[in-house]
């Protein structure tokens, strides 16, 4: 048994798309089933749905053989103990900081609100910032508006969430896009399956760029 684990959400709507090309089509539908193991028309593989943020952990420990996450989840987990094969090139967004609207260059200690709290760090002791980090789990927006922090670091796609609180977008930190990831046993004992899948995928990928 060959097991996928995916999240709800923009992902799993983004990569359903290649996991068909792959004649993998999940028989029961996360929208409307409360199951989290999902059946496919495969019936060697399954799908495990779970939180984007638990994709890589399962992924590491075995409980799924391979998984489609976000680079900015690969990113905070850190994803050393994976092998990241394939950029699906789904998903895509933006980790960014961001401010509220004119506000003045933050000059010496700033503090600053996000989830990605490992990925904060780095990138503010690689231009030379300090800063105190504040791990909230949402609302990200509301942390400079109430002064709990004087910026944020949050994935940035149309830019609207921002624009309605009063935000806006800075500093790049880095493109983000869905990545394919693969347990290191999994790849030596299911070679063979994994690779066929892999080729399948990069087929796909190849023929959407023509």
């Amino acid at each position: 048994m060959l097991t996928i684990a995916v999240s709800k959400g923009r992902i799993y709507d983004d990569a359903l798309p290649l996991l068909e090309e792959a004649g993998i089509v999940p028989i029961d539908n996360p929208k409307t089933s409360r199951k989290l193991i999902l059946r496919t028309t495969q019936d060697d593989v399954q799908l495990v749905i779970i939180r984007a943020t638990d994709v890589p952990t399962f992924v590491e420990y075995g409980a799924a053989d391979m998984g489609i996450a976000g680079k900015d989840v690969l990113l905070e987990h850190g994803a050393e103990s994976l092998y990241e094969p394939l950029d699906l090139g789904i998903a895509k967004c933006r980790l960014m900081t961001a401010t509220p609207v004119g506000a003045p260059k933050i000059e010496g200690r700033i503090r600053v609100a996000t989830k990605y709290v490992k990925t904060a760090q780095r990138y503010f002791a690689d231009i030379g910032v300090q800063a105190e980090i504040i791990k909230l789990y949402g609302a990200m927006e509301l942390a400079p508006l109430v002064g709990l922090a004087d910026c944020i670091v949050d994935v940035v796609d149309t830019g609207n969430t921002l624009k309605a609180n009063g935000l806006e977008p800075k500093e790049l930190i880095t493109n983000i896009s869905s990545r394919l990831v693969v347990n290191k046993a999994s790849m030596k004992m299911k070679h063979q399956v994994i690779q066929a899948l892999l080729d399948q995928f990069e087929k796909t990928l190849s023929k959407r760029q023509q």
